[in-house]
């Protein structure tokens, strides 16, 4: 079998295309077997190449978290697929027994793991995940965006809707357009009536993020972002602030976020450690929140939206498997709009 793999962490380096894998095979009657025929990056995929505190690899690790394909072979106990079934791969399992997976909330199991992370991932011919991690979509579905849906939508979804409860009329600032993830949180802003502003340091990006949707835009650069929301607001601030950035952006989020704001991070791309003045969160009543991946019903809510075209992926570029270096190195530059995606097969 054919996968991207590395066997240390460091440098993009560390990627090997090897042909010699041992093809997954089934070791429960509710495992699915799939034929992967895309799969996608994220900024995930790029802090694993570097190293993860408490993750440890077994070599060769086969790479990657999201991917989409078609059903090979199926466990006897399958039931809500079946062979020859074009598939989104649900990148977290849970052990589903623990009092989080028994109340929906997968995503809190302590047994909580993500494909390409702590267990085998996607860039690889073939998967092996259980029935309650692949969900049926059309057979005519772009698998290229189905294979860029997954983590990120699944994450924003959360994000937006479970986490921040973003509703009609909510102002949302969204820091970073033209990652995965943020590009999800605008559309599901959209979707959910909210009034959206993103922000960018590149100027051709919030001009193709108008183009999807969002009603205000902000260059960063040299900007005090806090301040120029509250200047556009009649200094209310915002709703709702998704920021996934950390330390380089948090005071700005702060700045920019009214009474009973919510600010919703999923990340800490820029740093890990914040400050926060606690006599302005208690006194402005905000609420911090922290979002990681979604749950199974979560999961099933943003399928029904692929499936019906509500909500699609921008693809940046799409590389061949051979590529696969190149498509790291597209992810890497920040220079992406949209997800990066490997065809697999």
């Amino acid at each position: 079998m054919r996968g991207l793999t590395i066997s240390a962490h460091g440098t993009l380096d560390q990627l090997e295309l090897r042909d010699d894998l041992p093809e997954p095979v089934l070791a429960r009657d509710t495992d699915v077997r799939v034929r992967v025929r895309a799969a996608a990056l994220n900024h995930l995929d790029l802090f694993l190449v570097g190293g993860l505190p408490g993750i440890t690899i077994t070599p060769p690790w086969i790479v990657g978290s999201d991917g989409a394909g078609v059903v090979e072979s199926v466990g006897a106990a399958v039931r809500s697929v079946a062979v020859g079934d074009t598939v989104l791969i649900n990148p977290g399992t849970s052990d589903r027994t623990c009092e989080y997976c028994t109340s929906g909330d997968q995503p809190l199991c302590r047994q909580y793991a993500i494909a390409g992370e702590h267990r085998p991932g996607t860039l690889a011919e073939l998967l092996v995940v259980p029935e309650a991690n692949v969900i049926r979509v059309r057979s005519d579905t772009d698998l290229m965006h189905a294979a860029a849906f997954p983590l990120a939508t699944l994450t924003a979804w959360r994000m937006m809707t479970t986490r921040a409860r973003v509703t009609a009329g909510d102002r949302v600032l969204i820091w970073g357009i033209g990652g995965g993830v943020a590009l999800a949180c605008l559309q599901i802003g959209k979707l959910l009536g909210a009034h959206v502003t993103v922000t960018s340091g590149s100027d051709a990006k919030l001009e193709r993020a108008r183009a999807l949707g969002a009603d205000d835009t902000i260059n960063h650069t040299n900007v005090d972002v806090g301040r120029e929301m509250r200047a556009r607001t009649g200094k209310r601030g915002v709703d709702v602030v998704v920021d996934s950035v950390g330390e380089a952006t948090w005071a700005q989020s702060l700045g920019a976020l009214g009474k009973r704001g919510r600010i919703v991070t999923c990340g800490g791309t820029s740093g890990p450690m914040l400050t926060t003045d606690v006599r302005r969160l208690f006194w402005n009543q905000w609420t911090i929140l922290g979002s990681t991946m979604g749950s199974e019903s979560e999961f099933a809510e943003i399928a029904a939206h692929f499936d019906a075209g509500r909500l699609r992926p921008p693809v940046d570029h799409v590389y061949d498997l051979a590529d696969a270096r190149q498509a790291y190195e597209r992810l890497a530059s920040g220079e992406q709009f949209g997800k990066v995606v490997v065809r697999i097969s």
